[in-house]
């Protein structure tokens, strides 16, 4: 009798799940045309390499499967599963320092069909995790809520870092940082937690890996090591300017396709698209951009209740920090930290995740305080 009343309620919930299919068309819209402006991107920067833009097209038709999925769930739901998705996120993190693999680091864990980088996952589940100690509380927060938040952040972040994967790792934290932002805090409060992180400046160059303090020294000057650190900068820099106002066209840009630009289907494609689309490219695609920030921003202040409403935020302002990161290092004004361009830049698990965090945006959508 048991297993028959299970059997009934597990029905009734996928039932429920199938049901609740509310897509935000204008977000879904903007998705789909910046996947598009990246397959289109990634095949010039490639060469014309159908395989690398036919893979990257099956990792947003991952992504495009799994927000279906993830908008069917209400955030309630998710609200329960946070602390449970958090510690299995830390636990990966701790097995991948044991037994992770990559290219000088420990990012990667081998699941044999495929290999799996948990700290993507840990961009979802660090903001979740904030605004679901936050939910039941009262806001703006008190030091004790901000120091708990803090350790929250502190320690998968430190995890991430260690790897080391610095630049991930500030993701993360801004994660975190955001959710406990938009929960109300006073701007007085703001500006010690600032300065208490600028003062620890000195402390993270001691324990920097050389190759990092490296690269924020090349950032300052790159002519110093033209042909060493300061080539990625330099050779992006000239891919960015040779661009001009309208670009030298599609498939005739000439940084990426003689080789002078490294990374140039990843980290730095970007450049690649300022070389071929020139500023009014770049004005058009940082318009897109901006209106998805926008609306994840709507979202949230459609949300209604307090999880949702620092959740919803905390994906927008996020990406919002994928975007200027990567722009930044592309033009040579931040230092290179490994940040892809959102859904431009070839690689799988961080597509797949930002996607994942997009169906997340859609069940709140689905579920705020006033339907159409």
């Amino acid at each position: 009798m048991t297993i028959d009343i299970l059997r009934i309620r597990f029905h009734r919930f996928l039932r429920r799940l199938w049901m609740r299919p509310r897509i935000d068309l204008p977000l879904a819209f903007a998705l789909l045309l910046l996947c598009c402006v990246g397959l289109t991107t990634l095949y010039s920067a490639g060469g014309g390499n159908l395989g690398l833009v036919g893979g990257q097209a099956a990792r947003f038709a991952l992504g495009g499967a799994l927000i279906l999925l993830m908008s069917r769930l209400p955030p309630s739901l998710l609200r329960n599963w946070t602390p449970w998705l958090y510690a299995g996120s830390v636990m990966l993190l701790v097995v991948v320092a044991v037994l992770g693999e990559g290219r000088g680091a420990d990012r990667w864990l081998n699941l044999g069909i495929m290999r799996f980088q948990p700290s993507e996952l840990m961009k979802l589940t660090m903001p979740m995790m904030v605004a679901w100690y936050l939910h039941p509380r009262q806001l703006p927060p008190r030091w004790k809520d901000i120091v708990v938040v803090g350790g929250m952040i502190a320690i998968p972040a430190g995890l991430i870092a260690k790897q080391p994967d610095l630049g991930t790792a500030l993701l993360v934290a801004a994660a975190g940082g955001f959710a406990l932002f938009l929960s109300g805090m006073a701007w007085w409060r703001i500006g010690m937690l600032l300065a208490g992180a600028a003062s620890m400046v000195p402390v993270a160059w001691h324990f920097m890996h050389q190759y990092q303090r490296e690269r924020i020294l090349t950032m300052l000057n790159p002519e110093s090591d033209p042909l060493g650190n300061g080539w990625h900068i330099i050779q992006s820099q000239i891919a960015v300017g040779s661009g001009g106002v309208f670009g030298k066209g599609f498939e005739q840009g000439t940084q990426s396709r003689l080789d002078f630009l490294p990374e140039h289907t990843t980290d730095f494609i970007f450049a690649v698209f300022c070389e071929e689309f020139g500023l009014v490219g770049v004005c058009a695609i940082l318009a897109l951009y901006a209106f998805i920030i926008g609306r994840c921003l709507w979202i949230a202040m459609e949300a209604k209740d307090t999880y949702s409403r620092l959740l919803a935020g905390a994906i927008g302002m996020s990406f919002f920090v994928y975007v200027f990161v990567n722009g930044g290092m592309v033009a040579g004004l931040l230092p290179v930290v490994g940040v892809p361009m959102p859904m431009v830049s070839y690689g799988g698990t961080s597509a797949v995740s930002l996607l994942v965090g997009f169906g997340v945006l859609m069940s709140i959508h689905a579920n705020r305080k006033v339907h159409d």
